[in-house]
């Protein structure tokens, strides 16, 4: 059995409650109390350590298990380092490397009365909510925690069994529909998507990847316009599961192929935590026809080290500003763009 469709009464009423009476529950287990921070981040694995003093060398005064959210009470750069990533934050009880950590907030949004058949893509607002597949009998199974930054296909809006507002989304690897509650997703106006700098010839634009500073930097006419700070590929050369080197290849490509939205991983349908499956992973632009990608991250804060299995991971808001500025353009609403798109150049 199906869930129901929404009518526009239903959602404006039950979109009303949701951000006017809904505690986010999670929020019991935010390590600290709750005022003041100033800012809030999520453990992004398992048994991450509280150091005593901003040194990886301090004596652990605990250990977090993932997906605690800790409160940031101030940032700062180590003198202790480690080297290419010094950044620590002071919480309570002690200093957190932000290597395993995701700087996340708590926004609950107004419910669609309805979305486009294409769909509509949509981020996670929350620090993690959970999704459910619903099966033919009418029960539903626990599927994968939804990241905060992370994107999805939205494809329809209906009601839970107790009248809550749900987002349907339709897995972009899988094409399996799962749900998850509504007001913890933003649909992203076309506006935020739209291409930057289109006025530039596509021929002169590029974008340079420097493996040894672990930096990208975007040219226009040979000027630079951008430069980010990335986590390349593991620097071995011994092949994972599908055969293919963690590092991240050297030379001159294109991008060819974009995706606002994409499921990365083994490609299960589980809601194991430990499994390695990446739904929504945003702000995907291929540029190697082995699956290396610039794209958004969600799964740790440790730029400026090589930490992938090929791919050019980078801050969601550098990924997405590579999606529109770069070529082929994407259209609003297209599950994905492809041509012969912006040069890259990748090297030591």
């Amino acid at each position: 059995m199906n869930a129901p469709v929404l009518g526009r009464r239903d959602v404006l009423k039950l979109a009303l409650l949701g951000l006017g009476g809904l505690a986010w529950r999670p929020l019991a287990r935010l390590h600290g109390a709750m005022w003041p921070f100033v800012g809030l981040v999520r453990i992004t694995i398992p048994n991450v350590p509280l150091h005593r003093e901003p040194d990886l060398r301090s004596p652990r005064v605990l250990t977090y298990p993932r997906d605690t959210l800790v409160r940031v009470l101030a940032e700062m750069v180590s003198p202790h380092g480690p080297p290419r990533n010094p950044r620590w934050y002071r919480v309570p009880g002690g200093f957190l490397h932000t290597a395993y950590t995701q700087r996340v907030a708590l926004r609950l949004n107004q419910v669609a009365v309805a979305v486009p058949s294409a769909g509509r893509i949509a981020e996670v607002t929350v620090p993690w909510t959970q999704s459910w597949q619903r099966l033919p009998d009418g029960s539903r199974k626990r599927l994968y925690r939804l990241y905060y930054g992370s994107t999805h296909w939205v494809t329809a809006v209906k009601l839970g069994a107790r009248g809550e507002p749900l987002y349907e989304i339709t897995d972009d690897l899988l094409k399996v529909p799962y749900e998850v509650y509504a007001p913890h997703l933003r649909l992203i106006p076309p506006e935020e998507v739209a291409p930057l700098a289109p006025d530039v010839p596509p021929g002169e634009k590029l974008l340079e990847v420097d493996l040894g500073a672990q930096e990208a930097i975007a040219y226009e006419a040979g000027q630079e316009v951008r430069r980010m700070r990335i986590s390349s590929g593991i620097p071995s050369d011994k092949p994972t599961d599908n055969g293919i080197p963690t590092r991240t290849p050297s030379g001159r490509f294109r991008i060819f192929n974009k995706f606002p939205a994409r499921h990365m991983g083994n490609g299960d349908l589980t809601s194991a935590l430990e499994a390695y499956e990446l739904p929504g992973v945003p702000w995907v632009s291929f540029f190697v026809d082995t699956g290396v990608a610039f794209h958004g991250t969600y799964w740790h804060d440790n730029f400026g080290m090589p930490m992938s299995h090929g791919c050019i991971n980078m801050r969601n808001a550098d990924a997405r500003w590579v999606f529109r500025w770069s070529t082929p353009l994407y259209a609003p609403w297209d599950f994905e763009s492809r041509g012969n798109g912006t040069r890259v150049w990748v090297h030591e």
